[in-house]
């Protein structure tokens, strides 16, 4: 259902055969092992991939799937039911298939591709040399804001269409999906609907994950901490318009495309934004900042800071997400903001988490954050 700034028009997907159950593990496997199965695409959000601090696999998390694969339950995490799918293909001669994530992480396929490997090396080592030579792993860049359904998005997807969809989903006119990699077992022509495929996603990526994604967590602690509840909210109110120009500023600097581009972009991002009738919720959004300011924050702050400057709108959001593990704003909704928390009294020690510090940067967080 694609929402507008004055009317909803709704579309059946006739591409999507059939849904199933999360635990329905069977189904998992049948198709995984089919080989008419060419691809898996993922959206599951980025804490789903159980990423350590370093970029691979956070084993004490996954330490509960792996022991329940040894004793022959069905894998639950992202990274263990991969695998499991992968091990049905190797037996049953699936041949190669492609893994196509579509969720916020930098080189989201080389990401993917090391913590499942990761997993494997603990659960299942003999199957690391077949999806080594069998499975590719596809970079991809998603942009299209899609918030969460309500019940009222239930009903006005029936009333559009006659079709009692239990879970339409919602999202805004733009849309932009750029992939890179290999589909060894090809792939449909996605291009016919828009996709754009290329050698190298980083740039795209960087566009995306700075200057969208960085700028819905500015909104998300800065906005909710003013009283928002909606991006459309926070980004009419003056004051929050200023640190987002502000931070895409600073932003901008690390996204390798040409300032004309990045100007336009920014141009639609603040009417994209500005849609009052996409109701997306900065509690949505300041979901699982542990794993999101690493990647949408803290490489600004670190260029920054290598180029001999302080950044106020990087400082402003970091210190808005410490305000927010101390209880300011949006309700913390975060499974891994518990070292955080533990530590949100102290800015020194939550910016050393983070990889962050240096006395500069932690007097100018400090004065940032509200009075404890």
């Amino acid at each position: 259902m694609v929402r507008g700034p004055e009317r909803d028009e709704a579309q059946i997907i006739g591409a999507v055969r059939a849904a199933y159950a999360a635990n329905d593990h069977q189904a998992w496997r049948d198709h995984l092992a089919a080989p008419r199965t060419a691809l898996v695409t993922l959206t599951v959000t980025e804490a789903a991939y159980l990423r350590a601090p370093g970029g691979g696999l956070d084993e004490a998390k996954a330490a509960a799937d792996v022991a329940a694969w040894l004793r022959g339950d069905p894998a639950q995490t992202v990274p263990g039911r991969l695998m499991a799918g992968l091990a049905e293909r190797r037996l049953f001669g699936g041949g190669p298939i492609a893994i196509v994530p579509c969720d916020n992480l930098p080189d989201n396929g080389a990401a993917t591709a090391r913590v499942l490997l990761d997993f494997t090396s603990l659960a299942e080592p003999a199957l690391v040399p077949w999806i080594r030579d069998n499975v590719s792993f596809v970079t991809t860049m998603v942009d299209r804001i899609t918030p969460r359904t309500t019940p009222e998005d239930v009903r006005t997807a029936a009333a559009l269409t006659g079709f009692d969809d239990a879970a339409p989903v919602v999202t805004e006119p733009f849309t932009e999906w750029v992939l890179g990699g290999v589909f060894p077992a090809g792939r449909p022509a996605w291009e016919a609907g828009g996709a754009r495929f290329v050698s190298d996603v980083t740039a795209h990526e960087q566009r995306k994950l700075l200057l969208l994604n960085g700028g819905h967590s500015l909104l998300a602690y800065a906005g909710s901490a003013r009283g928002h509840t909606t991006v459309a909210e926070a980004v009419a109110d003056r004051e929050c318009r200023a640190w987002l120009e502000q931070w895409w500023d600073e932003a901008a600097r690390y996204v390798p495309l040409p300032p004309a581009e990045i100007a336009a972009y920014r141009a639609a991002l603040l009417t994209r934004f500005g849609n009052a009738r996409i109701r997306h919720t900065l509690a949505q959004i300041a979901a699982d900042g542990s794993q999101k300011i690493p990647i949408r924050v803290v490489p600004v702050v670190r260029g920054e800071l290598r180029a001999g400057r302080v950044p106020a709108g990087a400082i402003r959001i970091l210190a808005a997400w410490i305000d927010h593990l101390r209880g300011i704003g949006a309700p913390l909704d975060d499974a891994g903001a518990g070292p955080f928390v533990a530590r949100a009294n102290d800015v020194r020690e939550v910016l050393g988490l983070l990889g962050l510090g240096g006395d500069a940067l932690v007097s100018a967080v400090e004065k940032s954050v509200e009075p404890r």
